[in-house]
C-alpha cells in the first residue's frame, strides 16, 4: 500500500524524530533486519554512501524536509515521486536545500552541496585569511614604514584596525548570523575580505613612483653631509595611512563571520562523530596561511616595487622597497573568487536534520535550570534575548574557563607569531629572510600536523566533552615542559659602541656603558643615525654602519657572498692577512653558537602540543553550550594583538632606530634578556591555560543520561533492548495530529 509523506510533516522535538529513525521497532515483520548504517556517511573521506542489495529488508524512514532515501545521500539526485521497495512516495525535495544563487539552482552545482565541499571553500578562505592578514601584512609592514614614511606607532594602528573592526563586529555577526542564512553571512564577509586587500593595494597606484638616486659615497665617511631629516617633505605620503587603516578595517568585518559562523555552519552539517575532523582541517588551513603569507611576502619583497622600472638597486641595500602590494591583488582576487560559491550555500544542507537528531546534548547544566531557556526554538531571534543569552554564557563555567584558555593560548600564539622570527635572528644572527624562512618550516607542519592530529583524536577514541577537556590539559602540561627551551640563549655579537668598547687604540678613552657611536676614529665623517648599514670588521667586530667604521670607499665586491668589502676603515684595527688597511664586509657577523638544532627540535614539539589543543577546545566549546547559542559561544574567538608580549620583549633592547629624533623599532636586542622574558611570559601564559582546563574539567556537569536516548551509542553504534511500542499498521509512525494533513492511504 503506497503512501506520501509530505516534507512538511513536523515533529515535537528532535528526540522524537531520532526515536522514529533510529530505533528498531518490534513486532513488525520488516523490521526484522535494520539497515546497514554506512559508517562513512559524513566523513571528509569515502563515499558517504549507502547500498542495499535487492533482497535486504528495510526499515521505515519518517521523510521530512531534510531525510533522504537510502542510497540519495549528501546531494544525490532525489527524484519526486520515486517509488521505494516499501511504496513511500516523497511528494517534492526541499528547494531550500539546493545549491544555487536565488532561482539559479542548476542541476551540475548539486554535486557540491555536501559538507565535503562547504569544507573545501571555507578552509581556502581561511587560508587566504591567514595569508593576508597575519602574512602578508608582518612580512611588508617594514617595506610599507619606508615607502611612506610612516613611524612605528602609525604601522601599529594599522595593525590594530584589523582587531578594531573585529571587535566592533563580532558580537552582531555571531549572534544575528547564528539564527540568520550562515553561508551568506560568510559570502559577504569573504567579499568584504576580499574588497579590504584591493583597497590595502591603492596607495602604490596612486602615489608617485618610488625613484631613489643617491650617490655611491653616501654611506661613507665624508666630512660633508647633509641629513636625511632635512631633506624630508612634511606630511606628503604618511597621509596614505588612513587608506591602509580602511583596507584593515575592512578585513577585520570580512573575517569576523568566518571563525564564528563558519565552524558552527561545518558542526552543524556534519555526523558529530567527524565534526572534530572538519575543524581540524579548517583550523589547520588556518594555520597554514600565515605561512604562505610569509613565504609569498618574501618572494615579492625581492622584486623592485616599480616592475616597470629598473634600478641600480638590490635587496640588501637599506633603501630598497620591494613589491609589497603584489601579494594582496593575488589574495584579493582569490578571495573575490571564493566568496561566490560560499554565497550559494543553503542555510542548511540536505541530510542536516538528521545529523541534528542524531546529536546528544552535551551542553553544561546549570543548577537553576535556566539552560533550559535557550531550548525554545525562537529564542536568540529578536535583539531583546541577547542580553539574557550572554548571561546564560557567564552562568557556564565550563564555557567561561575555555574561554579564559583561548585568551592565554591565543595570545601566546600570537605574541610567537609575531617575534618569533626576530627571536631566531638575533638569538642565532640570522638574516631576516633566513630566519622567516626557518620559522616557516617549523609551524607548517607542527602547527598544521597538529591541529589535524588533535581533530583526528577526539574523532578515533570518541571523545566527550569532558574526555576532550583533560586531552587539552594534558597537551597543554606537555608545552609548558618544552618551553623551558627558551632558557637556551646565545651570546650577542660584539657590536662597537653598544655591546663592545671600539679598540682602546682608536678611541683615545674608555668606553661608556651609554650608547656612544661617535668616538675619535670617525669623529669627522659626520655620521648619522639615521643610516643603519651593519658591517662586520676584519677585527670580527659589528659596526652601525660603514661611515662608523670609518670606512672611506668599497675595495670590491666578494664574488662568494655577493657582498660588498669595504676599504680605509680607520676603526678597525688591521688584519695581517686582509693587508695594512682596516676593511669591513657588508652585513652582521657570524656567531659561534651552535644550539639552533637543539632549539628547532624541542620548539616544534612545543608548537605541536599547543595546536594539538586548538581543534578539539572548539569542539568542547560548542558541545558545551545549547544549540542555539552555538555560534555565539564563538564570540570569544578573535585573539588580541599581543601588545604586552610585545612590551616585554621591548625592555630587552638595547638599540632603538633613530627616526628623526623619533623612536623606532628595534635593531639590537639583549639576546639573554630576550630569552628570560620570553620563557616567564610563555610560562605564565602555559601555566594559566593548564589550570584553565582543569577548573572547566572539575566544574563541567553533563545531562544525565537520558532513556530515549539510549538506542544511540557512541561508542559502538549498538542498539539497547528497550521496549519500544509497535508501529501502526501502515507501517509509519508520525504524530497522531498531523496523521490526516501528512499521510494519503490508497488501496491495492
Amino acid at each position: 500500500m503506497p503512501v506520501l509523506l509530505n516534507a512538511d510533516a513536523s515533529f515535537s522535538s528532535k528526540q522524537e524524530l531520532l526515536d522514529l529513525q533510529d530505533c528498531p521497532l518490534s513486532g513488525d515483520p520488516f523490521l526484522d533486519t535494520p539497515s546497514p548504517v554506512d559508517s562513512q556517511t559524513g566523513s571528509p573521506v569515502g563515499s558517504g554512501s549507502r547500498s542495499l542489495g535487492p533482497d535486504v529488508p528495510i526499515q521505515p524512514h519518517i521523510f521530512t524536509g531534510a531525510s533522504s532515501v537510502p542510497g540519495q545521500m549528501h546531494g544525490a539526485e532525489t527524484k519526486p515521486h520515486a517509488e521505494t521497495p516499501l511504496g513511500l512516495q516523497l511528494i517534492s525535495p526541499d528547494s531550500d536545500q539546493l545549491c544555487g544563487w536565488g532561482a539559479l539552482t542548476p542541476k551540475a552545482m548539486q554535486v557540491f552541496n555536501t559538507p565535503r565541499w562547504v569544507l573545501f571553500f571555507l578552509s581556502v578562505a581561511a587560508f587566504l585569511q591567514g595569508m593576508i592578514v597575519n602574512g602578508l601584512i608582518n612580512t611588508v609592514i617594514t617595506s610599507i614604514e619606508r615607502r611612506f614614511d610612516l613611524h612605528s606607532y602609525e604601522s601599529g594602528l594599522i595593525v590594530s584596525s584589523y582587531d578594531i573592526a573585529a571587535c566592533i563586529c563580532v558580537v552582531f555577526v555571531s549572534y544575528f548570523g547564528g539564527t540568520g542564512h550562515k553561508p551568506r553571512w560568510l559570502g559577504w564577509g569573504v567579499l568584504i575580505m576580499a574588497l579590504g586587500s584591493l583597497v590595502f593595494a591603492l596607495p602604490h597606484f596612486t602615489s608617485p613612483p618610488y625613484q631613489v638616486s643617491l650617490p655611491e659615497q653616501t654611506g661613507m665617511c665624508s666630512a660633508n653631509r647633509t641629513s636625511p631629516c632635512q631633506d624630508k617633505e612634511g606630511g606628503g605620503l604618511s597621509s596614505y595611512r588612513f587608506v591602509f587603516m580602511l583596507g584593515q578595517f575592512l578585513h577585520g568585518i570580512g573575517a569576523t563571520p568566518l571563525y564564528t559562523l563558519g565552524v558552527t555552519y561545518l558542526d552543524e552539517n556534519v555526523n558529530s562523530n567527524y565534526a572534530p575532523v572538519y575543524v581540524g582541517i579548517f583550523y589547520a588551513a588556518a594555520v597554514l596561511g600565515p605561512a604562505a603569507g610569509y613565504l609569498l611576502g618574501g618572494y615579492f619583497l625581492s622584486i623592485f616595487t616599480e616592475i616597470h622600472l629598473t634600478t641600480e638597486m638590490t635587496p640588501e641595500d637599506p633603501n630598497w622597497i620591494g613589491a609589497w602590494w603584489i601579494g594582496f591583488l593575488v589574495g584579493g582576487a582569490a578571495a573575490l573568487l571564493i566568496s561566490f560559491p560560499i554565497l550559494g550555500y543553503p542555510r542548511q544542507l540536505p541530510g542536516s536534520q538528521e545529523y541534528a537528531s542524531m546529536r546528544v546534548s552535551e551542553a553544561h547544566q546549570l543548577k537553576d535550570g535556566s539552560h533550559t531557556t535557550a531550548s525554545d526554538p525562537q529564542f536568540g531571534k529578536s535583539v531583546k534575548d541577547m542580553p539574557r543569552s550572554v548571561l546564560l554564557l557567564l552562568k557556564n563555567p565550563t564555557f567561561v574557563f575555555l574561554c579564559l584558555t583561548v585568551a592565554t593560548v591565543a595570545t601566546l600564539v600570537a605574541g610567537v607569531s609575531a617575534f618569533g622570527p626576530k627571536f631566531l635572528e638575533s638569538q642565532f644572527n640570522l638574516s631576516a629572510s633566513k630566519a622567516s624562512t626557518l620559522f616557516g618550516y617549523i609551524v607548517v607542519p607542527a602547527g598544521g600536523g597538529g591541529t589535524l592530529l588533535g581533530g583526528y583524536i577526539v574523532k578515533r577514541f570518541n571523545l566527550r566533552c569532558r574526555g576532550i577537556i583533560r586531552f587539552c590539559m594534558i597537551c597543554a602540561m606537555t608545552s609548558l615542559a618544552a618551553v623551558f627551551i627558551f632558557l637556551i640563549h646565545c651570546p650577542n655579537v660584539p657590536m662597537a659602541g653598544v655591546t663592545a668598547p671600539y679598540q682602546f687604540g682608536l678611541m683615545g678613552k674608555h668606553f661608556s656603558l651609554d650608547l656612544n657611536l661617535t668616538v675619535d676614529c670617525n669623529a669627522n665623517c659626520s655620521c648619522v643615525r639615521e643610516l643603519y648599514n651593519p658591517v662586520c670588521g676584519a677585527d670580527d667586530m659589528m659596526y652601525y654602519s660603514p661611515c662608523h667604521a670609518g670606512c672611506t670607499s668599497i675595495n670590491h665586491t666578494d664574488v662568494s657572498t655577493g657582498k660588498q668589502v669595504y676599504s680605509g676603515c680607520s676603526c678597525v684595527v688591521g688584519n695581517v692577512s686582509w693587508g695594512e688597511e682596516g676593511f669591513a664586509l657588508a652585513g652582521k657577523c657570524g656567531n659561534s653558537c651552535y644550539h639552533l638544532p637543539v632549539f628547532l627540535t624541542v620548539f616544534f614539539i612545543t608548537i605541536t602540543f599547543t595546536f594539538l589543543c586548538q581543534s578539539p577546545t572548539v569542539t568542547a566549546i560548542l558541545r558545551c553550550v545549547p544549540d542555539s547559542q552555538r555560534s555565539f559561544a564563538l564570540v570569544y574567538f578573535k585573539p588580541l594583538r599581543p601588545i604586552a608580549f610585545g612590551a616585554m620583549i621591548d625592555i630587552s633592547c638595547l638599540l632603538w632606530q633613530d627616526q628623526c629624533g623619533e623612536q623606532g623599532s628595534c635593531y639590537l636586542y639583549q639576546n639573554s634578556t630576550m630569552s628570560q622574558y620570553i620563557l616567564i611570559t610563555a610560562i605564565i601564559y602555559k601555566a594559566l591555560g593548564a589550570i584553565f582546563f582543569l577548573v572547566a574539567s572539575i566544574l563541567y556537569k553533563p545531562p544525565p543520561e537520558s532513556p530515549q536516548n539510549s538506542c544511540e551509542s557512541t561508542d559502538q553504534g549498538k542498539v539497547s533492548d528497550l521496549p519500544i511500542k509497535d508501529p501502526p499498521e501502515d507501517g509509519v509512525i508520525v504524530k497522531p495530529h498531523a496523521r490526516s494533513a501528512s499521510l494519503t492511504s490508497e488501496a491495492d
